[in-house]
């Protein structure tokens, strides 16, 4: 395994720690700088805007670059982001801060997907692409408890200074252990990467993500009022059912990775199909703690599971000018755990009660899997190439036909 890989693995856990661990200490970031809880939560979805925006914007932006250097100047980014965050005088201050970092995280997993899959063997890219991935987990397994636990015995500031010690040994890291590659494959620019988006199976991709990643982001977002208000966990239990989650993250990422390296839309189809299964006996057995226990880890696992595979995917369509392909399935990520968390507070509001996110998210999930299978079939059309057979990537296969009026 290239030692590049740890880098950019190192760099995902410092970017999922960012993330995921304010969840932990809003309480104390709220009653630090005097302001009420719901403006506190901006904090986490104004940071989940600009992971949007810069998966976009950042990486057309520095596209002509070379990816190494790239990185490196988003790990800049990233650690400017969280110093702020750590010295913020201000609410306004540490909204800066979150914006600044957020901005990296996009760009950061795409320009990072190429740049990982590039690394390893034609048939070995989703494994790599999920070593990458891999940092962004143990982050939830590991990272967010102890963070949230440094955070409330030395202040939540602390944290942050820790998060930013961990982003310059990723930096150092990347310096050291990741090759330098050329900008673009092609060296056709800006123009030969939005070029990839004239062919349909990139915007098929991309809405399999939006579904597919979508529905578990779902079901997740209001897990915990599941937890406590359905399977009658007390609230003192959730940290540890969430670690548990976090298990399942960890352990899907490789295993959907090794499935996605063999056959990556068999892989697909099958870990959507299970992971509709489980999202459908999680609402249905909510009530018995021992199947929510079961539940919650499967849910984690395939959940996580498809996401080599769907970064793979589009890469695979793109493989001539990546790298803008490959930000717009992180950006798409992002807007598939919108879209879930609002169709999960819609079903709530309407009174559904608090397995109705569940039920809602194995309907997003369905709806993911009904694309990839009419993609798949539109693929297998006499003049589409077989991506299969292309793989993860073994040579790259003849770009489809553009999409036509």
């Amino acid at each position: 395994m290239p030692l590049g890989l740890i880098a950019l693995a190192m760099g995902g856990f410092g970017i999922g720690l960012t993330e995921f661990v304010i969840m932990g200490l809003l309480p104390e970031v709220s009653a630090d700088f005097e302001v009420t809880e719901s403006v506190a939560g901006y904090l986490i979805s104004g940071y989940a805007l600009s992971v949007a925006i810069g998966a976009i914007l950042l990486t057309a932006a520095v596209i002509r670059f070379e990816r190494k250097k790239v990185l490196l100047s988003l790990m800049v980014l990233f650690i400017i982001g969280n110093l702020m965050s750590a010295l913020a005088p201000s609410y306004e201050v540490m909204m800066g801060g979150r914006v600044i970092a957020a901005l990296c995280h996009g760009a950061f997993f795409g320009i990072g997907s190429v740049v990982a899959a590039d690394m390893v063997a034609p048939n070995k890219r989703a494994g790599a692409i999920a070593m990458m991935f891999a940092g962004l987990t143990v982050a939830n397994v590991l990272g967010v408890p102890f963070g949230t636990l440094l955070g409330q015995q030395l202040g939540w500031r602390s944290t942050f200074w820790a998060i930013t010690v961990i982003g310059i040994i990723a930096m150092i890291g990347i310096a050291a252990l990741v090759p330098t590659t050329p900008a673009n494959a092609s060296n056709g620019g800006l123009r030969s990467e939005l070029g990839a988006f004239r062919n349909k199976q990139v915007w098929f991709s991309i809405a399999i993500t939006i579904l597919g990643y979508g529905g578990m982001f779902g079901a997740f977002t209001y897990i915990a009022f599941t937890l406590t208000e359905v399977s009658g966990f007390a609230t003192s239990s959730v940290p540890w059912l969430l670690i548990l989650f976090g298990s399942g993250l960890f352990v899907g990422n490789f295993l959907g990775a090794k499935a996605a390296d063999r056959a990556l839309t068999k892989s697909l189809v099958w870990t959507l199909a299970i992971l509709t299964v489980v999202l459908i006996v999680f609402a249905a057995t909510a009530e018995s703690k021992i199947m929510t226990v079961i539940s919650l880890f499967l849910m984690g696992a395939f959940g996580f599971a498809t996401v080599p595979g769907l970064q793979m995917r589009i890469m695979n369509y793109a493989s001539e000018a990546p790298t803008m392909a490959s930000g717009a399935n992180i950006a798409a990520f992002n807007v598939g755990n919108a879209l879930g968390a609002w169709l999960g507070g819609i079903t709530i509001a309407a009174g559904f009660g608090f397995t109705s996110p569940i039920w809602m998210g194995a309907v997003v999930t369905v709806v993911g899997l009904l694309v990839l299978l009419v993609a798949s079939s539109a693929d297998r059309s006499p003049k589409a190439p077989d991506r299969d057979a292309a793989g993860a990537g073994s040579a790259p296969a003849p770009t489809p036909a553009p999409i036509t009026a």
